[in-house]
């Protein structure tokens, strides 16, 4: 970990946490925002429309800024104009734009503007240690981040003469200057991938990125199964575009481990010791080639354990996200409804007149 400057150092720097029914989680992230050290910060919390206790708890915590979200205009998402609502509203000279699912350990902040500069980044992005608890989450979240930590390669995002750009919208640190000149999430409204998205037109302006595993952030994204069904509906797709490809890839790679194991014990029954064996060692040789990806995923080693069993549910969650985009043309999010045009990522120059709020003025 970068040591910590001194305030002086540091310039101020405008924390936006967009929050839509985050009262199981919001209070501990602002805990942890307000207690950051060596740097001057503000936190604006941007109330989309709850109808829970999130404004009423980011209300009653000193050093909050509390705002409501500007009117949702149609073909914007909800996140990208709360996020530009609270763009609107900053005074620091970088914006961190986090979740309310996020805890941030001490001196997270200042370290990460002390990364960005020694890196001159300007655009630092930390994917977030996830914490998961029950079956599922367990099982599954791996899985996922494995395949996101594949596809989007940190080494090769953080290389300037590469084209690959990615970000985590859980920790999403940006210099205003360059957010401005981009539109901000105003020029992206219509996208639910508007993380990618925003690192994909920083880079393309010629600007250095830094993406990577952090341990200083902490985030729990789901916490019930159809939470995670939801989230991972929305996301999927559009994260992985080859989607029926991937799913048939892992589908088999299910099949193998599984039909193999069963073969072994269906050979040992039947006095086969030479089938047995043959399925065992393939069975063995595709889960440990499973076993070495899924590490790469940063869990511990009960998660990696279990991911095998989550298999088959990304499988699911996969081609269940295909099906929302390509047949019901819609997909549900945050108790909205988002049509497929207003999900798609824009690609290189399809940025036209922004969806959203008015893009942040000096």
């Amino acid at each position: 970990m970068s040591p910590q400057p001194s305030p002086s150092e540091v310039p101020l720097v405008s924390v936006i946490v967009p929050a839509r029914n985050e009262e199981a989680s919001l209070g501990v992230c602002l805990r942890s925002l307000v207690a950051q050290s060596g740097v001057s910060h503000e936190i604006i919390v941007v109330d989309d429309a709850s109808t829970d206790g999130t404004r009423a708890i980011a209300a009653g915590i000193p050093g909050v800024r509390v705002i409501g979200a500007d009117p949702l205009p149609p073909g914007c998402s909800g996140k990208c104009n709360a996020a530009q609502t609270g763009a609107n509203a900053a005074r620091g000279e970088w914006l961190l734009f986090t979740d309310a699912d996020t805890f941030h350990e001490p001196g997270s902040l200042a370290n990460a503007i002390a990364e960005a500069k020694q890196h001159r980044a300007a655009l630092l992005s930390y994917s977030p240690r996830q914490e998961v608890r029950g079956f599922w989450e367990k099982a599954v979240m791996p899985v996922v981040f494995a395949e996101l930590a594949a596809a989007y390669s940190p080494a090769e995002i953080c290389d300037p003469a590469s084209t690959a750009a990615a970000a985590n919208g859980q920790f999403l640190l940006i210099r205003r200057d360059v957010y401005q000149a981009i539109g901000g999430h105003a020029a992206f409204g219509h996208t639910l991938l508007e993380d990618v998205v925003l690192a994909r037109a920083v880079k393309q302006r010629g600007h250095r990125l830094r993406f990577r595993y952090s341990d200083s952030v902490r985030s729990r994204m789901y916490r019930s199964f159809a939470q995670m069904r939801e989230g991972w509906t929305k996301n999927l797709a559009l994260l992985f575009p080859e989607t029926p490809a991937l799913a048939g890839k892992r589908a088999l790679e299910f099949v193998v481990i599984a039909g193999g194991l069963a073969a072994f014990v269906i050979g040992l029954t039947a006095g086969e010791k030479d089938l047995a064996v043959v399925s065992l060692g393939i069975a063995a040789l595709v889960w440990l080639r499973f076993l070495r990806r899924i590490r790469r995923a940063h869990f511990g080693s009960t998660e990696n354990l279990l991911a095998i069993t989550g298999l088959p549910v990304f499988v699911y969650l996969l081609l269940r996200s295909r099906l929302s985009y390509q047949r019901r043309k819609q997909v549900a999010w945050k108790g909205r409804m988002y049509s497929v045009a207003q999900a798609a990522a824009p690609t290189a120059g399809e940025v036209g007149i922004p969806a959203c709020s008015k893009a942040v003025q000096h």
